[in-house]
């Protein structure tokens, strides 16, 4: 079984130093000059904002946002299931039944609880 798995393991290890060294390298090797106030002025149109600065979002946009990404992984897994269909037989069909099942109860309580209402 270690032989099955000791590749993936490596390459867990290599990724994980890897990050760990840039991370440790950034304040190192970064610049330091401090901030000076020609870098301290508005980007987009070099004036300053006249509107709000700090607009509250509604948690129900980020609901939304969240479901989406849900929604979309499962389009990422049926799309392996769906190339491999014949060679899983009834238990592949069985398997990916019962995950479409609980991701529609999912999308059945969101409704329920109103998080795909969009307010304005």
């Amino acid at each position: 079984m270690t032989e099955t798995y000791a590749p993936l393991f490596l390459m867990f290890a290599v990724a994980a130093v890897i990050a760990v060294a840039v991370w440790m390298a950034t304040p190192l090797l970064g610049a330091k000059a401090p901030p000076n106030p020609e870098k301290q002025t508005p980007y987009e149109s070099g004036s300053e904002s006249s509107g709000a600065r700090f607009v509250n979002v509604s948690v129900k946009f980020y609901l939304t946002a969240i479901l989406f990404v849900v929604f979309d992984v499962e389009a990422i897994f049926i799309y392996p299931w769906a190339i491999l269909y014949r060679s899983l037989g009834g238990a592949g069909l069985a398997v990916m039944t019962a995950f479409i099942a609980a991701l529609g109860l999912a999308l059945v309580y969101c409704w329920k609880k109103g998080a795909l209402e969009w307010e304005t």
